[in-house]
């Protein structure tokens, strides 16, 4: 069932305007079909905020037929905002307050900009913990998304990220190591992600932290693993809510910041995105960007429409299916939790009754 409209938030008007059905709240009362309320704790800059956003609402009410999705967005005071993000913030997200206080069911937590070599040195750090702690204790599982997964894997398990030399961005081919968890069900044993950071969590750091690996790339290492019980923490090191278009965004910034002097060196492509005539294209633009700051004339326009229409998206799927079945299996054991006095027939430390 889709996701429902229960606030003014734009989103909800540009999902509908993309053809992704949203159930107005007076529609919704009248289907007979179980609620999901799942928080988005949003810590992306300003510039990704609104993106990030809509990319992880899509993906929700794409993701699973048995349930109308509530979404809450709510973010960390300690981030800072400029005007027009704030302004966003304070019309149309929810203090932390006020989701302890309604609860919910699941939680996914975004990436973020940093600036120290340590999480733990970063404004955001003790909130962010914060908010773990009380999931922890109050939420049937949560989703970490990139510099999410390196920030609770370091809090709650002492294993902090290394920095891999470069960054490395693209899209990667990756394969499923353990094809038993629910969360891959139907899931093809190799599908596609994209990935943009700097640093990582090694399978060894996954091992040792208690932590079970079940999709993995050659290229980029881990991408998605669990908490022990399977189900409590979801760890994504990729970004497998990318729209297509996303990574021809982050190469612009890259691009601009090259041009107002913020970076030293020109950036190259994103591996396995822009295709050989792509690449070509923006090869042209790179030598009459740089003659035309050679000789103090305009520079000339970045050319990306003339390849937004020849990307193709090669990850969108698997998100779908693994989201699918991440919200299955929290609607089935929070069901189950709501249905059931004191947890009888559930382990706790195994809810989804894994072997092995």
């Amino acid at each position: 069932m889709p996701l429902v409209a229960h606030t003014n938030l734009p989103t909800f008007t540009r999902l509908r305007q993309e053809g992704q059905s949203v159930l107005s709240p007076n529609r919704a009362t009248h289907q007979h079909i179980r609620e999901l309320h799942i928080g988005l704790l949003n810590m992306m800059p300003d510039a990704a905020v609104e993106a990030t956003e809509r990319q992880f609402f899509r993906l929700v009410g794409e993701a699973n037929p048995i349930a109308q999705f509530y979404v809450h967005p709510f973010t960390l005071d300690a981030l800072p905002r400029g005007e027009k993000a704030k302004v966003h913030i304070d019309a149309y997200y929810e203090p932390f307050e006020q989701i302890k206080q309604d609860g919910l069911d699941a939680l996914i937590i975004t990436g973020a900009n940093v600036s120290h070599t340590d999480l733990a040195q970063e404004a955001f750090w003790q909130p962010l913990t914060e908010v773990v702690d009380w999931a922890y204790a109050n939420v049937t599982s949560v989703l970490c998304s990139c510099l999410a997964t390196h920030a609770v894997v370091q809090s709650h398990h002492g294993q902090k990220r290394t920095h891999m030399g470069d960054k490395r961005w693209g899209v990667f081919s990756h394969r499923v190591v353990d094809t038993r968890h629910p969360l891959v069900n139907d899931v093809n044993t190799r599908f596609d992600v994209p990935h943009s950071r700097y640093n990582q969590v090694t399978r060894e750091q996954f091992h040792q932290a208690g932590l079970k690996v079940l999709v993995e790339s050659e290229e980029v290492g881990v991408h998605l693993a669990v908490s022990r019980d399977g189900l409590r923490v979801v760890y994504f090191q990729g970004h497998p809510e990318y729209d297509t278009i996303s990574l021809l965004k982050e190469y612009k910034r890259e691009v601009n910041l090259y041009i107002t002097g913020k970076r030293p060196d020109y950036p190259v492509f994103p591996d396995n995105y822009f295709t050989l005539r792509n690449q070509a294209v923006f090869n042209e633009y790179r030598e009459r960007l740089e003659a035309a700051g050679a000789k103090g004339e305009a520079l000339p326009e970045f050319p990306e429409s003339l390849v937004i229409d020849t990307l193709d998206n090669t990850w969108h799927d698997t998100a779908e299916a693994v989201i699918g079945n991440w919200i299955g299996l929290v609607y089935q054991v929070t069901h189950h939790l709501r249905n059931t006095p004191f947890m009888e027939g559930v382990d706790p430390e195994n809810p989804l009754g894994l072997v092995g």
